[in-house]
């Protein structure tokens, strides 16, 4: 018997694979592989006219943008951020010697919750570091309101929120800097790649020098800076994926519906709505699991999924192994959800089949009318639980991290 094929939760947009060899062919003809060449400046004016923003600057991937962020505005001591989001947003505030300051989310978005941030201001506080999660946009309005209020800079994390708008504007270009993940999982990838919004040229040249290790020109060295750039081979790929991101966006956004449909009224199970005027991507679909509703846990639904070779994620999203995963834990459980899969190349029968089989765990658990203990949940999550009760004993003896909630 043949092995059955895994449906994975995301996958990535391939574009033409004859175009990209005829763009190969040109490159190997030009001769110049990277340092911001032919293909790298095509690409920079592409996505700056398909995402509605004035400039951008592309990095060899989405945490080197957000680093290079905190660089170009000079941001030290605390920033205020969200634990709720992958590890590199606070990677790179340690990174930069900075800080990281969690305040508690919203539970309706997943985003950081602006009526709590005013209380994790300090005087060493000099930035805001908000997550646009699974690409529901921030509320700009009010972070910009508390950011003006104290005289703090804005850096916004928007890797999963590509081609977002909010009332036909890009969520981009909210606050001073808007950075992107172009990460094969993402709904628009360069294989591995990302990008720095900015609002105005003079940003965007010194952006530039610092991704370039400072370098002004041949011969001058302006900051110390790091190699980051993206090469001509990527930047070609990504060319052609521009032209096919709309069409995958169309088909996330049928399979995002078609999963609504089928999963409304199942109880314990919620997800997140569309948001009025909001202009989505599909790039995830997050499910929340209430275990008493629904009869048994986001940890052993996701066994019995993964147990069928049905791809889904378990996000615990973390804010850094060094600091306070645990932690994060306890405050953010009610938070805990599973992504299922949302493919470019999807079918109905496909998504029929995952949200079946969640609607007959549901109904399973009810029939039993028993709790499962700890010894059902597979071997990996309670290794899982045992490492976080090691790590947080840990924590409270050697950090000093602050979290509001």
């Amino acid at each position: 018997m043949s092995e059955k094929k895994i449906i994975t939760v995301t996958s990535p947009l391939l574009p033409d694979l004859k175009e990209f060899e005829k763009m190969l062919e040109d490159i190997w003809d030009r001769k110049w592989l990277t340092n911001n060449g032919y293909y790298h400046k095509e690409l920079e004016k592409a996505l700056a006219e398909y995402l509605g923003v004035p400039y951008i600057s592309l990095f060899t991937n989405g945490t080197l943008p957000l680093i290079t962020a905190l660089q170009a505005l000079r941001i030290t001591g605390e920033v205020i951020t969200t634990p709720y989001s992958f590890v590199a947003t606070t990677h790179s505030l340690w990174w930069n010697g900075i800080k990281p300051v969690f305040v508690d989310v919203d539970e309706k978005t997943g985003n950081i919750d602006p009526d709590k941030i005013e209380a994790a201001i300090t005087p060493k506080t000099t930035a805001i570091m908000p997550v646009h999660v699974y690409g529901t946009p921030c509320d700009t309005k009010r972070i910009k309101e508390i950011a003006d209020k104290y005289g703090l800079k804005v850096i916004y994390d928007a890797a999963h929120a590509f081609g977002v708008e909010v009332d036909g504007e890009s969520i981009l270009n909210a606050g001073d800097m808007s950075t992107l993940s172009f990460h094969a999982t993402k709904v628009y990838n360069t294989v591995e790649g990302g990008a720095l919004v900015m609002h105005d040229e003079q940003m965007k040249r010194k952006v530039d020098y610092l991704k370039n290790f400072g370098f002004q020109n041949e011969v001058e060295v302006v900051a110390p800076g790091i190699n980051s750039k993206m090469d001509e081979i990527r930047s070609a790929y990504g060319i052609l994926a521009l032209r096919k991101v709309d069409e995958a966006i169309r088909i996330r956004q049928n399979v995002a519906v078609r999963y609504r449909q089928g999963l409304k009224g199942v109880p314990g199970i919620t997800f997140f709505e569309d948001m009025p005027g909001v202009k989505h991507n599909y790039s995830y679909f997050p499910l929340f699991v209430n275990a008493k509703e629904y009869g048994m846990t986001r940890d052993q639904l996701y066994c019995k999924l993964h147990a069928l070779r049905t791809a889904v994620i378990k996000e615990i999203l973390e804010p850094d192994d060094y600091i306070a995963p645990a932690a994060c834990r306890m405050y953010y459980g009610n938070l805990r959800q599973l992504l299922i899969s949302i493919i470019n190349k999807f079918t109905a029968h496909t998504a029929n089949a995952i949200k079946r089989r969640i609607v007959e765990e549901h109904e399973r658990a009810v029939l039993s009318s028993s709790n499962v203990g700890l010894n059902s949940v597979c071997s990996h999550v309670k290794s899982e639980i045992k490492r976080a009760h090691r790590i947080l004993r840990c924590i409270f003896r050697r950090t000093s991290v602050r979290v509001y909630y």
